[in-house]
């Protein structure tokens, strides 16, 4: 029976997207100039990935990964995988913002079973655009930089964000920074901090429409004359102001901290951290879940009441993580979750010692080329699939492990590594 599964992806065209990352990537034509923000790799019943049979073969089987899947679940899982999640417990993305996405955060595990039960037994529908839950699961979830990519991450220091609304220089924003200020001393008391949090992001969704729009014009006219120590703060929250003009959230790079990964650079978002992507092409990879809690910079629905519920108030810089500038051989990069675990893996052909090497994993996984040629072989049932940029494969858990050969450079989602 095959190991080795070639992949056709579903794309998804939201208008933050870019129109050339990842139709570059997948050398594919772009002429109606659409964005492509997504490409989804996994099981999820919003965005499943298809079996790519070669042209003219007659299989028999399911068209759907998650069809493959479900016929023989510790077959293509492995026991361990099938008896503890069922499924392919892990959603791979491509993501390409051109513009930022908007300001959002994940529920735990117990967050998102809750509020699923909840609205579904208030009858709303999962196509409904006030839906805060899409499914029972959780969505930790981690980024890592194809190209140059910008990213804003956790809460600063209340000291912190007050400097920067003083430094902004706004005159109608002293309910945000009484917010920061009122309680005892943030810095040096956890339960302090977590409180003047609270209360900032409560003061900042109550500021009326009138001080928004008056905010908006103001935050163009900063970023216009972006300079100093804040400059970049500045000069990102003139851009959100272009985009949304009267949302309170363009202020979004003074509260939230500022991320730029070079290309191979990543970092966790644990459940509960407020978060946007704002510009660049990586590699995402969360817990199979599409549910999502948004805070601003989008038109889509905003449950500020909700939203507080699942965020965690406490200051939080995520640790970049990087591979180093390794010419070959494999990467991990380190993750909290049982769910995943995001790889890279460099091949050159030609070099001594370095032309073929053994699959790394011995849970199933899905790999994805970004640069160069990959050939997979199995020794079992003498199976061979090449991949070249842009193309992806689901690999199931086999002995011997399969081969990988060629000129490559891969991303490989697996499972925790201590299934």
């Amino acid at each position: 029976m095959p190991s080795v599964f070639k992949l056709n992806n579903t794309i998804k065209h939201f208008d933050w997207g870019s129109p050339k990352w990842i139709p570059g990537l997948l050398s594919l034509p772009n002429d109606e100039g659409k964005p492509w923000a997504e490409l989804w790799m996994g099981v999820h019943p919003e965005g499943p990935s298809e079996l790519a049979f070669p042209a003219g073969s007659v299989s028999g089987g399911p068209r759907l990964l998650s069809g493959l899947i479900g016929q023989d679940p510790a077959r293509y899982l492995g026991e361990d995988v099938a008896g503890e999640f069922g499924e392919l417990p892990f959603l791979y993305k491509l993501l390409a913002a051109d513009q930022p996405l908007s300001i959002q955060a994940h529920p735990n595990l117990a967050q998102a079973k809750a509020g699923w039960e909840r609205e579904n037994s208030l009858g709303i529908p999962l196509k409904a655009p006030n839906r805060n839950y899409k499914d029972a699961n959780h969505k930790p979830e981690i980024i890592c930089a194809i190209t140059p990519f910008t990213a804003m991450a956790g809460f600063r220091e209340p000291g912190e964000i007050s400097k920067r609304l003083k430094a902004f220089g706004f005159p109608r924003l002293t309910s945000l920074i009484t917010a920061l200020e009122t309680g005892g001393d943030a810095s040096s008391n956890t339960a302090a901090g977590e409180q003047a949090l609270r209360r900032f992001f409560a003061a900042l969704f109550a500021l009326p429409a009138e001080t928004r729009q008056a905010l908006g014009e103001y935050a163009r006219g900063r970023g216009k004359d972006a300079s100093g120590e804040y400059a970049e703060e500045w000069k990102y929250a003139g851009r959100f102001a272009e985009r949304y003009p009267a949302d309170p959230a363009i202020i979004a790079p003074l509260y939230l901290n500022l991320i730029n990964l070079k290309p191979g650079e990543a970092v966790n978002i644990p459940a509960g951290i407020l978060h946007a992507y704002v510009h660049g092409l990586g590699i995402e990879l969360m817990a199979n879940s599409d549910n999502v809690l948004r805070g601003g910079l989008t038109p889509k629905h905003v449950d500020p009441g909700e939203l507080t519920g699942i965020l965690r108030f406490a200051p939080f810089k995520p640790e970049i993580l990087s591979c180093g500038e390794n010419s070959s051989g494999l990467f991990r990069y380190p993750s909290p979750c049982r769910e995943f675990s995001l790889y890279r893996m460099i091949g050159r052909e030609g070099i001594a010692g370095e032309g073929a090497a053994l699959f790394p994993l011995s849970c199933p996984a899905i790999v994805i080329v970004v640069e160069g040629k990959l050939a997979i072989t199995t020794a079992c049932n003498g199976e061979n699939l090449s991949l070249k940029r842009g193309e992806s494969a689901f690999i199931a858990p086999r002995k011997p492990l399969p081969v990988f050969s060629g000129d490559y450079i891969v991303f490989i989602a697996g499972t925790g590594t201590d299934l």
